[in-house]
């Protein structure tokens, strides 16, 4: 390359807030829902139309109200590491009191007009790292 290169001005700058912002979102909810068990959240924080994919759970917010409203003291969430792109968001945490032993659980969201539109979740019992076949925890809490 010969010449020289003239910089007119920066590069248009393309940010989308959208994966903080959601972030905040799903944070918000899993711990308005499942550490302080608070009812108020849902119909605060989910979409009217809320899309549930887990089948022990019927569908929509009235649902998730009941299940909320229904949950022991002994139910407490964790948050752990969360991934967001676009739309959606996944968060990573341990849920304590939901089952006989504490679960570790992958909640996956879609995020709509700034709530909750739709869900998907994976849980699995924790086991101890000392009783891994790799020796690693499954859970590592937030900072």
């Amino acid at each position: 390359m010969t010449g020289s290169l003239t910089v007119k001005g920066p590069a248009d700058l393309i940010t989308d807030e959208r994966p903080h912002r959601n972030k905040a979102l799903v944070l918000e909810a899993m711990t308005s829902l499942f550490q302080r068990h608070d009812v108020s959240a849902v119909e605060r924080l989910y979409a009217a139309d809320y899309i549930q994919h887990n089948p022990t759970i019927p569908q929509g917010r009235e649902a998730l109200q009941a299940l909320v409203a229904s949950l022991s003291p002994d139910v407490y969430y964790e948050p752990g590491r969360m991934i967001a792109e676009g739309d959606y968001v996944a968060i990573h945490g341990r849920i304590r009191g939901w089952a006989e032993a504490p679960q570790i659980v992958v909640d996956i969201f879609r995020v709509d007009g700034g709530k909750l539109a739709e869900h998907w979740d994976v849980l699995q019992e924790e086991v101890l790292a000392a009783e891994a076949a790799g020796q690693v925890s499954m859970f590592e809490p937030r900072n």
